[in-house]
């Protein structure tokens, strides 16, 4: 096995040699280049997050809970109450392996925050190597009351083997050069903006249509479970740009769209940075990982999720909002993102997510 992160056929044997293990395993959670993980029936609402650096986390969790619930028959997480779930899957990783956990698409585009907790670990999300036990979710719905059960897949784990191969920028642009990774909205090739990773801007452009989706204050229960099911119009405010320009306030929750078309190879794979202070007091895109395949041929728009932090900010159309990172894989998969997998946003748009019976 190469150094570089792992795909669909690691992951299988993962599991079969029960480095990777559950008791209620399915096929479907293997990604191209990550794993799906599952909510297990054991639920705390908790007093506050914390992190474990030098305890296991369950012998921590004592001192937190406030109350303990089961998610067998689906339980409903109230907007802003910290939650605390135990995932089905447990590790136990040589020495060579290590990962790192994001959020999933749809979960992001909820805006439900989760994070993963391990045993004796001092950073969320961090799978150290020889990580060997069980992985627990941190859960705050920061815009709906969203109906959780057991088996539901909230976030996404991704190993790596050795080390993170990332592409610097001269090797990202030499890729570009030869097949190319960006493109614009009609699927012509662009000269790429790379510094740190690919630079993505944000399409505000005014021509009378909608540019945005706002978090409505007050919306129905979602139900986690159910696709294709809810009115957009319950949830979401679309909005129109003002001047080729939007104000986002603190305290609100955004969905906007890239103003490129970008792809992953299905050599690669792509994680988009949530956080960056060099571009602004805003976090974009809760869920970074981006299979390979992803935008296949001509690209696809990335969705991205914003919230502001502070103070009010104005967005202004091509303004660069999100850095993008390629990193190689162990090896070129058989299995990428797309169609043949029932993957939910190849070729996207301005697409809310897989929740509503509208798509942006």
């Amino acid at each position: 096995m190469h150094s570089g992160s792992l795909i669909y056929d690691d992951y299988k044997k993962l599991f079969n040699r029960i480095i990777v293990s559950s008791n209620n395993f399915n096929l479907k959670q293997l990604q191209p280049s990550s794993i799906d993980l599952t909510l297990s029936n054991e639920c705390y609402e908790i007093k506050s997050s914390f992190l474990s650096p030098n305890d296991t986390v369950r012998n921590k969790l004592k001192n937190f809970i406030k109350k303990p619930i089961k998610l067998q028959d689906g339980y409903t997480l109230k907007k802003n109450i910290i939650y605390l779930v135990k995932l089905n899957e447990e590790l136990k990783l040589p020495k060579n392996i290590f990962g790192k956990c994001n959020p999933k698409s749809s979960t992001g585009r909820l805006d439900i925050f989760c994070r993963t907790i391990l045993d004796h670990c001092d950073e969320y999300e961090k799978i150290p190597f020889e990580y060997n036990g069980e992985i627990f979710l941190e859960i705050t719905s920061r815009a709906f009351n969203v109906k959780l059960q057991q088996g539901d897949s909230l976030n996404q784990m991704r190993l790596t083997n050795e080390k993170k191969n990332i592409l610097d920028d001269k090797l990202l642009l030499s890729y570009h050069d030869k097949d190319p990774i960006i493109f614009d909205s009609s699927s012509n090739s662009i000269t790429p903006i790379i510094l740190n990773g690919l630079k993505i801007s944000v399409d505000l452009k005014s021509n009378n249509s909608i540019v945005a989706y706002k978090a409505k204050k007050e919306s129905p229960v979602l139900i986690f479970s159910q696709k294709r099911k809810y009115e957009v119009n319950d949830f979401w405010e679309p909005l129109k740009s003002h001047n080729d320009s939007l104000m986002i306030n603190p305290g609100e929750f955004y969905i906007l769209k890239s103003k490129e078309k970008i792809k992953i190879p299905k050599s690669m794979a792509g994680e988009m940075i949530p956080y960056d202070t060099a571009i602004g007091d805003f976090r974009v895109h809760y869920a970074g990982f981006f299979d390979p395949g992803f935008g296949e041929n001509k690209g696809s728009h990335a969705v991205l999720e914003v919230r502001t932090n502070e103070v009010p900010f104005t967005l202004q159309d091509g303004q660069i909002i999100a850095t993008l990172l390629y990193e190689n894989l162990s090896a070129i998969p058989k299995i990428t993102y797309g169609i043949a997998i029932n993957s939910n946003y190849q070729n996207q748009k301005l697409e809310l997510s897989k929740h509503f019976n509208v798509i942006g």
